[in-house]
């Protein structure tokens, strides 16, 4: 079992959070959110859908609250964000927070991806179900420089980098990778689940994806850190493929390779976020840290799909908005 989680059900025994905190649980889990269609004028006409989860004490608190932003908030049922939400709260283990999930486009593959900020453009990579990210940089830009102010201008919000994070699973964490990335005025935390790095710019056999991540090239060319903190985590039976047959999955290694770096075909080193000076953690799960600056959590058993992402999500809640008397595992 991963240690920095319990599953969901054995956390709800009376024992442990007591009948009024399983009632306080439930109530939170009923409160709505707030259901928003905002326009984005480069997809005009299709709306983009938000939902906002503010936290129980929002009316009545007064105080400002850091912001969650999701990508792919059609999911936030099937991950548990609501239930996972309360039982946090009831167990004091996180700070108050209001989450903004964004519902995908109706091209998913097109929206979520990788871009470049100042040249303004979507870095497009090729996979088996054709362009990924073409219209990266459009909803990317959307989302830094339309939906976060529309956010803070109508919520008490902590209107900085460091109140800001930036979620998302499998594309939607490559693009939320990117975000952080390109946007650290704007996003302090990422956090990605599964995420989608194997997408190359050349996919004509194995070396040549291996040479030509995106992901990992926009880290090797970087003069300097960035100012943003990454939680990672991956799941150990998320495929079985080998590209290069040294015994680790792929999703696993395109991961490790953009933290830790690595060496291409051709025999040269390709910097990783290590490279850059982060302080890493490749053992998140047997000593989790808030001070991380870069987290890397393996499920072993875990798979690319919901069920996975929502054991993953208390763990990456606890180590962005952890109460400093709070243990990361509940």
């Amino acid at each position: 079992m991963h240690k920095g989680w319990k599953p969901f059900a054995a956390c709800l025994f009376v024992g442990v959070l007591g009948l009024s905190s399983l009632a306080y649980a439930a109530d939170q889990a009923a409160v709505p959110p707030v259901k928003l269609a905002l326009d984005a004028k480069a997809f005009a006409p299709e709306q983009i859908k938000v939902s906002v989860y503010l936290p129980p004490d929002y009316a009545t608190s007064g105080r400002r609250y850091p912001v969650l932003y999701a990508n792919d908030g059609q999911d936030m049922e099937a991950v548990g964000l609501q239930k996972t939400l309360a039982t946090l709260y009831a167990q004091h283990a996180i700070e108050p927070v209001i989450v903004v999930a964004v519902d995908m486009l109706k091209d998913r593959a097109s929206g979520y991806g990788l871009f470049d900020r100042a040249r303004r453009q979507s870095i497009v990579g090729g996979s088996r179900i054709g362009p990924i990210g073409a219209r990266a940089y459009d909803y990317s830009a959307w989302l830094a420089n339309e939906l976060v102010p529309y956010v803070d201008a109508h919520y008490r919000t902590q209107a900085t980098a460091q109140g800001r994070s930036m979620l998302g699973w499998s594309l939607g964490a490559l693009n939320a990778f990117c975000l952080g990335w390109e946007y650290p005025d704007v996003f302090g935390q990422v956090g990605a689940f599964s995420p989608s790095f194997w997408l190359a710019a050349d996919r004509s056999d194995a070396n040549a994806v291996q040479s030509t991540r995106l992901a990992q090239a926009m880290v090797d060319r970087a003069g300097s850190r960035k100012p943003v903190r990454f939680w990672f985590a991956i799941g150990g039976r998320e495929e079985t493929n080998d590209r290069n047959h040294n015994g680790t999955i792929d999703a696993v290694e395109d991961l490790q390779d953009l933290i830790n770096g690595f060496r291409a075909p051709d025999g040269t080193h390709r910097r990783g976020l290590r490279d850059l000076g982060y302080r890493v953690d490749m053992d998140y799960a047997n000593h989790p840290s808030r001070a991380d600056e870069v987290a890397y959590d393996l499920f072993a058993d875990g798979e690319h799909n919901q069920a996975t992402w929502k054991r993953m999500l208390p763990v990456f809640l606890q180590w962005a908005y952890g109460k400093d008397t709070a243990s990361p595992s509940p």
